[in-house]
């Protein structure tokens, strides 16, 4: 049986690494597409376009503007003067956000009335502008305390001075919060992870997928039929090669994912592989089994594309599973990119080992199994 496996697997290296630009293909891509959807997948906002109408014109104006221009979120690139001004900076998307003060902003503090900023955002984008929005309140919220306290203490020295009581309030209860794992909330270090699986998705499927259509259109298909390789052989001498592709595909991003977008890594590096070797099995299995069913390579790799767009939609890289409707939920239980992403956060991110990861790691090893035992019953020893 190893001999006959050992055979197939010669020659699939042979085929994988007998031309310099295959060789290219294998493993220049993965890099250049993390590269770029590294870059791109990024659900941070920073130097937001900032418009800012004042219709104070006062010293407390200003402090406001100062507070915003200073925090580093907000970059202050107009100033309009009247409310069609607004509208046509909003309408045109040349800002994200118009903080407009009111009248009397200035005289409401002092006397210490209630008094209000209003924050016009973009809602175009909802996540960029619920964040916008969040650090927007946070700068004027941060400002109010600060005039608070600023006018408090006046009062307080004077009563000081003259030996009156001074009266204390209750003490209030402040949440102190701590973030675990990525402390500086980088959404980069939460997406990269995800990119990384969906790459090796669909390098390690689209591998495998025209492996069998190619024994026909090459005409090899004749000899195989010949030969006393059973389907099963056949099906994991194709694999091995692709398998060891692959590692080192993962090898290479993730150590890249380090050295570019300096994503933490916690966990153990044989875990990364062992799990990484698990997905190999479902990934290259599907390949595989839409190897079987085509007739052409231009149909397996159309094949390959439309399995690869439902599993990286489907797997949590972007949008939460929980969100999504309930039959969808149950779905996704058969999408290994689902497992993986997880895995890959986890290792990465949190340092979990097998006590944490065997429920994926045993859901992957399950599914792998089922599709190459699929794709050898698919595959037939004979031409169409």
């Amino acid at each position: 049986m190893w001999g006959r496996i050992g055979v197939i697997v010669r020659k699939e290296f042979s085929q994988l690494f007998r031309s310099p630009r295959t060789r290219t293909l294998l493993f220049i891509p993965p890099i250049i597409q993390l590269i770029v959807f590294g870059y791109a997948v990024n659900m941070d906002v920073d130097n937001v376009h900032m418009a800012w109408l004042d219709r104070d014109q006062s010293p407390a104006s200003q402090n406001l503007l100062a507070d915003f221009v200073g925090s580093g979120r907000f970059e202050l690139v107009a100033l309009p003067q009247t409310e069609t001004d607004v509208q046509r900076l909003l309408d045109a998307g040349d800002v994200k956000c118009v903080v407009q003060v009111l009248p009397g902003f200035a005289r409401d503090i002092l006397r210490g009335r209630p008094t209000a900023v209003q924050i016009l955002v973009d809602g175009t984008n909802s996540n960029t502008a619920s964040l916008v929005s969040a650090y927007a309140s946070q700068i004027v919220a941060a400002y109010a305390g600060s005039v608070g306290v600023q006018q408090a203490m006046p009062r307080v020295m004077a009563r000081l001075e003259s030996n009156e009581r001074i009266s204390l309030r209750a003490p209030s209860v402040e949440a102190s919060t701590r973030v675990w794992f990525n402390p500086d909330l980088r959404s980069r270090n939460y997406f990269v992870p995800g990119v990384i699986a969906n790459i090796i998705m669909v390098v390690t499927v689209m591998l495998t997928a025209m492996a069998i259509v190619r024994e026909k259109e090459i005409g090899t298909m004749e000899q195989l039929i010949v030969t006393p390789i059973r389907p099963l052989e056949l099906m994991i001498g194709k694999m091995l090669p692709a398998a060891l592709v692959g590692l080192m595909d993962v090898t290479m991003i993730s150590v890249g994912a380090q050295l570019i977008f300096h994503v933490p890594f916690r966990g153990a590096a044989v875990m990364l592989l062992a799990c990484a070797a698990l997905f190999l099995l479902t990934s290259l299995g599907a390949g595989l089994f839409i190897s079987t069913i085509a007739q052409t390579q231009q149909q397996a790799m159309m094949s390959s594309t439309l399995f690869a767009a439902p599993t990286f939609m489907l797997s949590g890289f972007a949008f939460p599973i929980h969100n999504m409707p309930l039959p969808v939920q149950y779905f996704t239980y058969l999408n290994p990119n689902r497992y993986f992403v997880e895995i890959l956060r986890s290792i990465f991110l949190k340092g979990a080992g097998l006590n944490i990861l065997w429920p994926d790691m045993a859901a992957l090893l399950a599914e792998g199994l089922a599709i190459m035992l699929l794709s050898s019953w698919r595959f037939r020893k004979r031409l169409d």
